[in-house]
């Protein structure tokens, strides 16, 4: 199993930047993609970006794009979520997830962390 570990977020004012940090332990090979989700409170959860583990491809949800950076550390094992030019609608819990396959869907990621709030003020 793998475990994942957040870290970052916080409040911020608008067209400030926050990094969020994921910490995969655990059968971290087993990895092929991790993906950065948030749930806005009353919303579903909504997928933001994702990464292959190994190739670093990306992806990202159009309302972050030039806005948002996913990367990886395969060293350390960690995710991160560059976030800049934050928006007050980009307030939402932020979760970091893992999985086998490349997907925006989060029923197929395996591994969640706890969520982190990110507030955006206005």
């Amino acid at each position: 199993q793998v475990q994942l570990v957040e870290s970052g977020g916080g409040l911020v004012q608008a067209g400030g930047s926050l990094r969020l940090s994921c910490a995969a332990s655990g059968r971290t090979f087993s990895i092929y993609a991790m993906g950065w989700f948030r749930q806005a409170p009353g919303k579903e959860r909504e997928f933001v970006a994702a990464m292959t583990w190994r190739s670093g491809s990306t992806y990202y949800v159009d309302s972050v794009k030039g806005r948002f950076t996913i990367s990886r550390d395969n060293a350390k094992s960690t995710g991160n979520l560059q976030m800049n030019s934050l928006k007050p609608e980009d307030t939402a819990v932020y979760y970091c997830a893992a999985g086998r396959t490349f997907t925006t869907n989060p029923s197929e990621y395996d591994a969640w962390g706890q969520g982190t709030q990110v507030t955006v003020s206005s």
